[in-house]
């Protein structure tokens, strides 16, 4: 090939490596704005099924519903089906032991371990249960939620061990990694929930 065609197609591949280059920056800077736009987010990253639910027991129980919703979250992404490998069932993902000493408490009879597959009786359980933490820990809602993940005789146990303050707010300072990173989490979707949510 002649030199002068040589450098031609030279220029012709560098111009297409330009463009070509240009172009997927662009879809690329295009999609991260789709990703971080908010119908995205509402739709995709941080949906709200079951809202009016929410919103109801959250105001009974006395609650924010932002909370309550990152729970729902970071427990079950919203699938009311869901099983945990430690038997927890449903949307907060209530322990059937938990869920039957707090139908005891809301004095409802018609309680069965299959009835926590039911949205409402599910989150009317655990904004509840969630309330009565809230309640026990001087509403720390850090503790309350350690107590959500690892049981409340547990965070008991850390507050008289550790000498926790009331106003305890270290969450690096829970002994277990796994209810760490779930405090971690849920404080993360409430804040986003109250986002994309007001």
């Amino acid at each position: 090939m002649p030199l002068e065609q040589e450098q031609e197609v030279g220029h012709r591949h560098r111009r297409f490596a330009f463009w070509g280059g240009g172009l997927v920056l662009a879809l690329v800077f295009a999609a991260c704005i789709a990703f971080f736009s908010e119908p995205f987010q509402r739709n995709y990253l941080y949906p709200f099924p079951y809202r009016s639910l929410v919103d109801t027991y959250a105001a009974r129980y006395q609650v924010d519903p932002h909370l309550a919703a990152a729970v729902i979250k970071t427990e079950s992404k919203f699938q009311n089906e869901v099983h945990s490998h430690r038997g927890a069932i449903g949307l907060m993902q209530l322990m059937p032991d938990t869920a039957s000493w707090i139908a005891g408490q809301l004095d409802d009879p018609s309680y069965s371990t299959d009835a926590l597959h039911d949205p409402e009786r599910n989150i009317r359980y655990g904004i509840w249960y969630l309330h009565s933490l809230q309640q026990e820990f001087d509403d720390n809602d850090i503790l309350a939620l350690a107590a959500y993940n690892a049981g409340r005789g547990n965070v008991q146990e850390w507050i008289a061990t550790y000498g926790w303050p009331k106003d305890f707010s270290d969450i690096d300072a829970i002994p277990y990694q796994e209810t760490r990173e779930y405090v971690k989490r849920v404080l993360m979707n409430e804040r986003k929930y109250k986002e994309l949510y007001p």
